[in-house]
């Protein structure tokens, strides 16, 4: 689904220091509570140990005396970057523990890519392509079990409350596949335009669907939703069969890569409203 079609690249500025990138989106949220995200958060560089390695991640929490429930948080097809340390920041603030894994870690260290990325560009196209071909849904659930087994050994944890985890574009089924490989763990799913969440053959996002007890928020981009109008449908009756709590929401006008600031598709008033209702799930169900 991350082709040129629908995502056509995101656009960073490697001159955008950690401090000035978190200023600037302050100035496109208007969310208070990031101005204050490198007051009020802690942010590490760890190594989490997996059955293939040592996985480069990033782990946010805030600071202070306390415990806060985990979230795992799947970055899209271009991987830990900026972008993802500070939507986790703006998260950890909020009050969670969370850890932004690199998908490509057995390859590369974060960041596979720098400055400027796009499918247009077929070297970048062929680059991100090969490192995205490294995550089967055997390593998902493998790393899953490894990101979420960190996570509810820190600290900070609260391992009274259930785990979330939500992913962006190629981490929509991965979420999925993290609640399937530890469902009485997780608490909550979300998939910000996920990619073949309903993909035919046996290791379907969606046949997950029963084995899981979590909540679910599926946000879908409008442009996703046109090539594959039947998707959300599925999904609908997947969760209605299961017994499962589900939201299957398409964002009209929002295309693919919508939630991510930098992409060509962000889109900040439908990012801002997807941010609201993932703070709300987490809310009632972790």
């Amino acid at each position: 689904m991350c082709d040129d079609e629908i995502h056509p690249g995101l656009i960073q500025d490697p001159t955008i220091s950690r401090r000035r990138f978190g200023l600037l989106t302050v100035a496109l949220t208007g969310v208070a509570t990031v101005a204050h995200a490198d007051d009020s958060v802690v942010e590490k560089d760890v190594a989490v140990k997996t059955p293939d390695g040592e996985a480069d991640a990033a782990l946010f929490y805030p600071k202070g005396k306390g415990k806060w429930p985990a979230v795992l948080l799947w970055p899209d097809i271009w991987s830990l970057r900026p972008v993802f340390r500070q939507m986790a920041r703006r998260l950890a603030s909020s009050g969670y523990v969370v850890l932004v894994p690199n998908l490509y870690y057995r390859t590369k260290k974060a960041p596979v890519m720098e400055g400027a990325m796009s499918f247009a560009n077929p070297q970048d196209r062929e680059t991100i392509s090969a490192l995205a071909r490294t995550v089967t849904p055997t390593t998902a659930v493998t790393d899953a079990v490894a990101f979420v087994a960190f996570l509810d050994a820190q600290p900070q944890t609260n391992k009274a409350k259930r785990v979330g985890v939500q992913g962006y574009c190629m981490g929509g089924p991965l979420a999925f596949r993290t609640a399937g490989s530890n469902p009485t763990r997780i608490g909550a799913v979300v998939s910000f335009h996920g990619g073949g969440l309903t993909a035919e053959g046996p290791d379907s996002p969606q046949l997950l669907i029963p084995k899981t007890k979590a909540d679910y928020l599926v946000a879908v981009a409008d442009n996703d939703d046109k090539r594959d109008p039947t998707s959300k449908d599925k999904l609908k009756a997947a969760f209605a069969e299961a017994k499962i709590k589900a939201t299957v929401e398409v964002y009209v006008g929002a295309n693919h890569g919508w939630t991510v600031p930098g992409s060509q598709a962000y889109n900040e008033p439908a990012a801002e409203k997807a941010w609201s209702e993932l703070l709300a799930l987490y809310k009632t169900a972790l």
